[in-house]
C-alpha cells in the first residue's frame, strides 16, 4: 500500500511533500495597507464574489516569515519547514459577508506551495525577505518600538514585484479592529487530457479555517509600497494608488479543515 497526504506516494509516505493536518504556523509579519482600483479587483474575482464597495479598494499586501510544525516535529528540520512567504488580500464579499480574497501569493518552499494548493492559494514560486527583530540590542537588532524601520520584498524570476518599508509609531491595542476578515480562495486544479482541458475536476471556492489564532505584539506607523509592473506577472494591477498604515505583528494559528464555499465544477 502507497501512502502519503500528497505525492510522491511511497510505502512509508515520508517522502510525501506535505504531510497531513494537523499544520501549526508561527510567524513575524510585515503589512502593509493600501487601496489599489477597486475595477482591477473586480477584474480578479471568482463568480459570486463580489468587490466590497465600503471599501474603496483597500487591500494589503503581507509578508511573513513562518516556522512550521505537524506530527512530526519539523521545527527541528528548519532547511526543510522554515519558509518566507508574501501575498495580497483584497476586501471583497461572498453572499454579504466581508471577506479577504488572495489573488496573488508567493513563497520560498515547496512543502508550502503544496499545502497552499491544498486550501486553494495560488501559491508561485519566490524570494521573499524581510528585516528580522532580535534581541541583543543593537542599530541592527529592529525591535518593536517606536521609531524601528522594517522593510520587506519579494522577487521572482530575477524581478523585484514588490517592496514595502514601515516605520513603527505606536502599539496597536485592539488588532481585532484591523485584522477582521475570513481568507477565501479559489482551489482550482486542471486537467491536461485534450479533451477536458476546459472542465477542470476540481474548481471550489474555498476558506481558510484557523484554530488557535493568536495575533501580538501589534504595531503600527507609517508605511510605502511600490508594486512595479514586470514581465510574466500582473499583480501590477493591483498596484497603490493612496497607501495607508504599516503593521509589524506576531501570529500563530493551527490548520485541520478547510470549508468548501462553492462548487464550480459541480
Amino acid at each position: 500500500m502507497l501512502n502519503g497526504f500528497t505525492v510522491p506516494l511511497t510505502p512509508q509516505g515520508k517522502s510525501a511533500l506535505a504531510s497531513p493536518p494537523p499544520w501549526h504556523y508561527s510567524s513575524d509579519c510585515v503589512a502593509v495597507e493600501y487601496w489599489t482600483d477597486p475595477t482591477a479587483i473586480v477584474s480578479l474575482l471568482p463568480p459570486g464574489v463580489d468587490v466590497d464597495g465600503t471599501s474603496g479598494g483597500r487591500a494589503f499586501l503581507w509578508f511573513l516569515d513562518w516556522q512550521f510544525n505537524a506530527s512530526n516535529d519539523e521545527l527541528t528540520d528548519p532547511a526543510r519547514y522554515q519558509y518566507r512567504e508574501a501575498f495580497v488580500l483584497v476586501e471583497a464579499t461572498f453572499e454579504g459577508v466581508a471577506i479577504n480574497y488572495c489573488p496573488f501569493i508567493f513563497v520560498d518552499n515547496d512543502a508550502a506551495i503544496a499545502r497552499g494548493w491544498a486550501q486553494g492559494f495560488p501559491k508561485k514560486y519566490a524570494s521573499v525577505f524581510q528585516t528580522r527583530s532580535f534581541a541583543a540590542p543593537s542599530a541592527a537588532a529592529a525591535p518593536l518600538a517606536s521609531g524601528s524601520r522594517f522593510g520587506a520584498s519579494v522577487s521572482a524570476h530575477g524581478e523585484r514585484l514588490a517592496t514595502a518599508r514601515i516605520q513603527l509609531e505606536e502599539r496597536v491595542k485592539n488588532p481585532a479592529a484591523v485584522f477582521n476578515r475570513p481568507t477565501v480562495m479559489r482551489r482550482y486544479f486542471p486537467q491536461l487530457a485534450a479533451d477536458r482541458q476546459n472542465k477542470p475536476p476540481v474548481d471550489e471556492l474555498t476558506m481558510s479555517l484557523t484554530d488557535n489564532l493568536a495575533i501580538v505584539d501589534v504595531w503600527a506607523g507609517s508605511a510605502e509600497l511600490t508594486i512595479p509592473q514586470v514581465n510574466g506577472e500582473e499583480m501590477h494591477l493591483l498596484a497603490p494608488r493612496r497607501v495607508g498604515r504599516g503593521y509589524r505583528l506576531g501570529m500563530s494559528y493551527s490548520v485541520t479543515d478547510l470549508r468548501i464555499l462553492k462548487n464550480y465544477a459541480a
